[in-house]
């Protein structure tokens, strides 16, 4: 059992911090909203705190899943942030998808308080949060991922170290472009098989169990089908990570023609009305120039 601080309780972070619950851990939530915080102590019999500082106070280890970088450093830092709540030897782990850039700025910061940080962003979704079978990809030294990873095994299904502090960011980034290219291919397939008069479950069932299917079109191509967008992930999150990839690539020289095309295909979906769809909203834009 150990002693753990959940900053931020929306889609994801309300069910993981749950999982932490039910694993026996002593678990005390802050949310911005503080009646949030208060349901989620009411429904897991855990504590809340009005501030991240007061949270964070004797906690073994402080997860966060917030909204951006600038979310994220508000609940770090300051008189109030979890930071100066944190004793020496105490580990935060960052579930927020944020850049490597200002993961790398508060783990700078967190050293030299004598805290370890592990940052360690998620994929799987809210079923993923609230079923306990996330990916968690962590970047962070060995000592402090070691100590860190039975507590995330909670709502892990894998828990994998793929470098150093910054590292976990970067693979969460190669999720996205994967991600946005896969949904991107599988709405123009959906797009013309319907153009052309196919039944689009037909067509699933017959190329998912070959070298074109993917998680995307086993759990998404209903809902695309129906015309129903309300599943998952949605395009204003997605087009911050995507803006995060974009930044990324620059700075170590890479190209990405397809997720900058991608993103641009996005933008117009927001433009649409849809930046609360979810991401497979990308047929939607098609549809659009029928």
């Amino acid at each position: 059992m150990a002693t753990v601080a959940f900053l931020g309780l929306g889609v994801m972070g309300f069910p993981m911090a749950g999982h932490l619950a039910a694993a026996d851990h002593s678990v005390t939530v802050f949310n911005r909203t503080p009646a949030k915080a208060q349901t989620w102590a009411d429904t897991h019999n855990g504590a809340t705190q009005p501030t991240p500082r007061e949270a964070a106070a004797g906690c073994d280890f402080v997860m966060a899943c917030v909204g951006n970088d600038d979310d994220l450093r508000s609940v770090c830092l300051g008189g109030n942030g979890a930071f100066a709540g944190m004793s020496k030897g105490a580990i935060f782990v960052d579930h927020t998808t944020v850049s490597a850039k200002v993961t790398r700025e508060l783990a700078a910061i967190a050293a030299e308080m004598g805290i370890g940080y592990v940052d360690a962003p998620v994929s799987g979704g809210q079923a993923g949060a609230e079923n306990g079978v996330l990916s968690v990809m962590c970047g962070g030294s060995d000592a402090d991922y070691a100590s860190a990873k039975p507590v995330m095994q909670a709502y892990g299904k894998i828990v994998k170290r793929l470098g150093e502090v910054g590292a976990g960011q970067t693979a969460k980034m190669c999720n996205q472009i994967a991600i946005a290219g896969l949904v991107q291919g599988l709405s123009e397939a959906l797009h013309l098989a319907e153009k052309s008069g196919l039944d689009g479950e037909a067509l699933v069932d017959v190329i998912s169990g070959g070298a074109a299917g993917s998680w995307q079109m086993v759990n998404r191509h209903k809902t695309m089908l129906a015309d129903h967008y309300e599943h998952g992930f949605a395009v204003d999150w997605m087009r911050k990570d995507l803006a995060i990839c974009l930044e990324a690539a620059d700075d170590v020289g890479a190209s990405l023609p397809v997720t900058a095309l991608v993103d641009q295909f996005y933008k117009d979906v927001q433009k649409m009305g849809g930046g609360r769809w979810d991401t497979s909203s990308l047929l939607k834009r098609l549809k659009a120039f029928d």
